[in-house]
């Protein structure tokens, strides 16, 4: 069987690499891909939006399975144009339809779902500029701080957690009647601010079966101890230890089967992958957000986990027969660390040459291409962050002690990487 994978980053460079390996799988192909996914697979280069080129590498190359990878093709319905398309209408595709992945890019919509199905989750309302003086009354009942979320897909950028009142104030100005955000900010969801510990969740399902894939810790921050801004994500770990069996019981009771049900009751057509974003305050578990897709750097930490032949579970994910499926993964550890070009996530420079990727490695050591190109043979940087740097170990200590002693060996120049992946484990 021939797959396609759909986007360029290192969520994409794992799934080809995990997918290369089942015993089904003919063929890879990842579109448009990197310097990465060309060693294990075939690069299309074609935007992952274009769904009339997707539909033509697919009839072209005979795919059997389409992985989406990113989630701006699942909001923009790219379910809904494989089933009512003649062609394609038999290709499984792994994506909720458009209506469904409005739960990652509609704030309002994931929390009015979550609101209709008992699903915890922070105190809120939802107020656009017709409502200025009602969200501005608003914001002075709520304890401090305070969290304002553009409603849309705003590229990570779209939330902003404010001290002051007065500075919740200008800033809900600023994007509902400045469009600070674009048009993901013409309607902004104000909340409260949960504390804790943040947690990823993944869970695959067919809209009524699932199963729960191993759970991962990401690091947003740039700086060293969680400071400076937010980016996509600095490294990840698998699993986090707090993560006992008395609070996946909560999760799996109080989020994932509501959730799951309310796709059934609600009729929401929905073959992915569901992606939980959760705090955790004093055993507690909360969601602060839907994602329609797995999450990067997450991704890089869960797949080298998974035991399990990756492909027939998502195959049967896709065709609507995950029943009976049961996922086997590794006791081991696995750390992630995230190098990125100087200046990240600000402005930042591409085109500088990679060196020591040849260098040998062991299979405990894996190297994930997320913004990286080949010119004339040389892989060059090409994005803000370039490499995840994933091991494996025996604990969370050593997976990313491992990370960092392959990092040791790689350089491109205004490189730069946290080295305190785990520190607190």
């Amino acid at each position: 069987m021939n797959i396609l994978v759909l986007g360029s980053g290192g969520r994409e460079h794992a799934f080809a690499w995990k997918l290369a390996q089942s015993k089904h799988c003919e063929q890879v192909f990842v579109a448009p891909g990197n310097a990465g996914t060309s060693l294990v697979g075939k690069n299309i280069s074609i935007s992952v939006t274009d769904f009339n080129a997707v539909k033509k590498t697919v009839l072209d190359y005979k795919i059997g399975l389409v992985v989406v990878g990113p989630e701006d093709p699942l909001v923009k319905g790219i379910y809904d144009f494989f089933k009512s398309d003649d062609e394609l209408k038999n290709v499984p595709i792994l994506a909720p339809s458009g209506f469904a992945a409005q739960l990652e890019g509609s704030k309002a919509f994931a929390k009015a779902f979550m609101n209709r199905h008992n699903i915890p989750t922070a105190t809120y309302r939802e107020f656009t500029a017709d409502s200025l003086q009602e969200g501005i009354a608003f914001i002075k009942t709520l304890p401090l701080p305070i969290v304002l979320k553009a409603d849309g897909l705003a590229a990570g950028k779209g939330v902003l957690i404010c001290q002051h009142h007065d500075e919740a104030v200008a800033e809900f100005e600023q994007m509902v009647v400045h469009a600070k955000f674009g048009a993901a900010s013409k309607k902004v969801v104000i909340e409260s601010f949960l504390k804790g510990i943040e947690v990823s969740v993944f869970v695959l399902t067919d809209g009524k079966d699932f199963v729960i894939l191993p759970e991962a810790k990401d690091y947003k921050r740039v700086g060293v101890g969680d400071s400076g801004l937010n980016t996509g994500g600095m490294g990840a770990v698998s699993p986090v230890p707090f993560f006992d069996q008395t609070l996946k019981d909560k999760i799996l009771e109080r989020i994932v089967k509501p959730t799951i049900a309310g796709f059934a009751s609600e009729n929401i057509e929905y073959r992915g992958f569901v992606f939980l974003g959760l705090m955790i305050d004093d055993g507690e578990p909360f969601v602060i957000e839907y994602n329609c897709r797995m999450g990067d750097p997450e991704t890089e930490v869960v797949l080298p986990r998974i035991e399990s032949d990756l492909l027939e579970m998502l195959l049967s994910a896709a065709q609507g027969k995950l029943a009976d499926t049961k996922i086997k993964f590794s006791e081991k550890a696995a750390a992630t660390t995230i190098l990125v070009s100087g200046g990240y996530p600000g402005s930042y420079e591409t085109g500088m040459v990679i060196e020591g990727l040849t260098e040998e490695a062991n299979e405990n050591e894996l190297v994930f291409h997320a913004g990286t190109k080949v010119a004339d043979g040389v892989v060059l940087t090409h994005g803000g962050r370039v490499l995840a740097i994933t091991a494996l170990g025996e604990n969370i200590t050593l997976a990313a002690q491992n990370s960092r002693k392959r990092v040791s060996n790689i350089h491109f120049d205004k490189m730069y990487f946290r080295n305190d992946i785990g520190f607190e484990f």
